[in-house]
């Protein structure tokens, strides 16, 4: 009889003992899934918002250097800053180039400034530097003319001014009649800020010439 009652005690305690590990591994799991939520949900709030693709422009006026245009607002400034290019606009805003793929020869090449000029490009949000897209000059008929560097061998464009990157020849100015893009206007129909410059409707290209 005792023998009996110490396997049914030990039975239970066995069974008390196997209740407890499946409490334990249940409150274990629930732990961790909590844990995950809670991560997967701090890592949502902290991710960066995505990047909003900034709004293309037409800006007009003609390209001087920085220190030209400053002295001739009576400020003077040291010649570290001679060769910055800035976008003198209509209304005598001045807008600093940035020095990338397209903006750079503005830097490098004289024949490119002071003279009447329309660049395609954009700022990003807090920074003041235009950076070009396209780049558009005008002939003895005011004529709207696209600009680039080209080599007449290898028949390909460049965009700074430098010998050919295929042939190492030679490049020269090219310029070809262009309309302005379409989605300037796609923009402003949308509602979105207008083109500056003088665009306007007849400036408006082809629907059927894609817009570059």
């Amino acid at each position: 009889m005792s023998k009996m009652t110490a396997s049914r005690s030990l039975s239970v305690m066995l069974a008390v003992v196997v209740c407890a590990v499946a409490i334990v591994l249940k409150a274990t799991a629930l732990a961790e899934e909590v844990s995950s939520e809670s991560t997967q949900a701090a890592s949502q709030t902290t991710e960066a918002p995505s990047k909003v693709e900034p709004l293309r422009e037409l800006f007009s006026g003609k390209v001087v250097l920085l220190q030209d245009a400053l002295k001739r607002r009576d400020i003077k400034v040291a010649d570290e800053m001679k060769l910055q290019a800035v976008l003198e606009t209509k209304s005598g805003e001045l807008i600093p180039i940035a020095a990338d793929w397209r903006g750079r020869a503005f830097f490098q090449d004289k024949k490119l400034r002071d003279r009447p000029v329309e660049i395609v490009g954009y700022r990003q949000s807090g920074v003041p530097y235009l950076q070009a897209l396209i780049v558009y000059f005008f002939n003895d008929k005011g004529e709207r003319q696209e600009f680039d560097y080209w080599c007449d061998i290898c028949a390909i464009p460049m965009y700074e001014i430098k010998d050919c990157e295929c042939c190492q020849g030679p490049s020269r100015h090219r310029y070809r009649p262009a309309e302005l893009p379409a989605y300037l206007f796609q923009q402003e129909k949308s509602g979105q800020k207008t083109p500056t410059g003088n665009a306007s409707a007849k400036d408006s290209p082809s629907e059927k010439k894609p817009a570059p």
